[in-house]
């Protein structure tokens, strides 16, 4: 079974360039300062050096949504600051641009000054609005929530997570060719294991996840697994573990790729889909 969607005209899955996305965030509060741009200028200047790299699209975040993160803002807060952001980088690059958020009001915020693609990390399941804004966009990304613990083997609890992620997009009249499925690493804390064994569990076995029949975006770009097998407590120190877990990721089937760093992550993406496409 090929899996295929279309992403505001960026074709993803089988058959088609492994995608890189690159993050741009508004928001101190998130984990890896590097990536974060507060002002106009500093929103274009990242915006446009993550298209000359070769992103093909790019994530704009207002509000931190790491798991170890207190990021939480109010809905003003965010809606200002996303409007903003997503406004600025839409004046100097042409690539589609996503808004990474939970709340249906900021995801409309974000259609409105040229976004194309939600992102929406509870997959549709923090805001009982957010499924008709996301009905609006011609692309959805959605990660499984972490449900509250069980004995089910973890693999098994995010595919069904993600599985009601569909769910919901279905009757919500959302095309099934708009959406792409993303398995949430670093978020499912509260496991039968650890959350780092998890996250590599989770990149070793996409194949299982591949079965829903949607295609997948990894984003583990810098994230706090690859520090604690790395031994890296700042996230300024983990890009060679990145690259190694994106290559991986694009190994065992991953669509489209989430990174801070877009030049490198590239490169390890194109090398890793050679390999896993040659005869």
């Amino acid at each position: 079974m090929k899996l295929y969607a279309n992403l505001a005209g960026i074709d993803v899955g089988d058959g088609f360039p492994v995608r890189v996305m690159g993050v741009l965030n508004a928001s101190p509060e998130s984990f890896y300062k590097d990536s974060v741009a507060t002002t106009t200028r500093a929103l274009q200047t990242h915006a446009r050096r993550m298209v000359a790299e070769g992103a093909d699209l790019l994530d704009v975040g207002a509000m931190s949504t790491a798991p170890y993160v207190n990021g939480t803002i109010g809905e003003a807060a965010e809606i200002r600051r996303m409007r903003r952001a997503v406004a600025a980088v839409r004046r100097v690059v042409s690539v589609p641009i996503s808004a990474d958020t939970q709340r249906s009001r900021v995801a409309a915020a974000a259609l409105e000054a040229g976004a194309t693609v939600i992102n929406d990390v509870s997959g549709l399941s923090h805001d009982a609005n957010m499924a008709g804004v996301a009905r609006a966009a011609t692309g959805v990304i959605l990660m499984a929530s972490e449900a509250r613990p069980t004995k089910t083997a973890p693999l098994q609890v995010i595919a069904n997570r993600l599985r009601a992620c569909l769910a919901r997009t279905r009757q919500a009249g959302i095309p099934a060719t708009r959406v792409v499925l993303d398995p949430g690493i670093g978020f499912f804390r509260r496991a039968s294991l650890p959350w780092y064994e998890l996250d590599c569990v989770l990149l070793r076995d996409l194949a299982v996840l591949r079965r829903l029949g949607r295609p997948l975006l990894v984003g583990l770009s810098r994230k706090s697994f690859i520090g604690r097998i790395a031994r890296h407590r700042d996230a300024e120190d983990r890009l060679y573990g990145s690259l190694a877990g994106a290559a991986i990721a694009v190994f065992n089937g991953a669509a489209l790729i989430r990174t801070h760093d877009v030049a490198a992550t590239r490169d390890a993406v194109r090398i890793a889909e050679a390999i896993r496409g040659a005869r």
